[in-house]
């Protein structure tokens, strides 16, 4: 079975456009199979997207975990003066998230693979929709690398959905030191908000 978050999909290519419209964006987005959301928005990024919560005028945003990108290309589009990097271990997602952000306008994106983004690049701004399937351990491991990375005045939303964890992620996130609340919650879906420790 083949998995979004593998570097390479081994399903063969069946593009689908879709639609997104949201407060501040709208644009047609190409999805793929073994994309993340493959043929729709999924119903976790869509609350994120419509959920109102303000983005910096300049700065460094990060999407974390880009699919076929319509985070990146949101925050690109209502915040034109952010420079928004948009990182996927996948590379049909990488390549198809670089062509909706061209089509769209936005030329604030930045694509690349995780390990490609300079180490002294942080971030004022992470949105996220994160890879929860991948695990509890390599999620783990994943927030405490890339929210090591937010600056100090900096701020991470992530949405994650009740049946799979978002409370218990909401704990572990307080217990590693990250001052963490619910921003909003939508349709089973919580949208927690992390700052660093102070």
């Amino acid at each position: 079975m083949a998995h979004y978050f593998e570097p390479s999909p081994g399903v063969t290519s069946a593009e689908a456009t879709v639609a997104v419209t949201v407060p501040g964006a709208s644009f047609a987005m190409r999805t793929d199979r073994g994309v993340f959301s493959h043929g729709r928005l999924d119903a976790g990024t869509a609350v994120l997207l419509r959920s109102g919560l303000p983005l910096p005028a300049t700065g460094v945003a990060l999407d974390l975990g880009c699919g076929a990108g319509p985070i990146a290309v949101t925050m690109a589009l209502r915040s034109p003066g952010l420079e928004v990097w948009a990182i996927d271990v996948n590379e049909r997602a990488r390549a198809l998230c670089a062509a909706n952000a061209a089509a769209a306008g936005a030329g604030n994106v930045a694509l690349a693979a995780p390990d490609d983004i300079p180490a002294d690049v942080h971030f004022d701004v992470i949105w996220s929709n994160p890879p929860i399937r991948i695990g509890k351990h390599a999620l783990h491991g994943l927030l405490r690398g890339w929210l090591g990375r937010l600056a100090p005045a900096g701020e991470a939303v992530l949405v994650v959905h009740k049946h799979l964890g978002a409370d218990s992620l909401q704990r572990w996130l307080t217990e590693s030191g990250y001052r963490t609340s619910r921003a909003a919650s939508a349709k089973g879906y919580r949208l927690l908000q992390i700052h660093p420790s102070v």
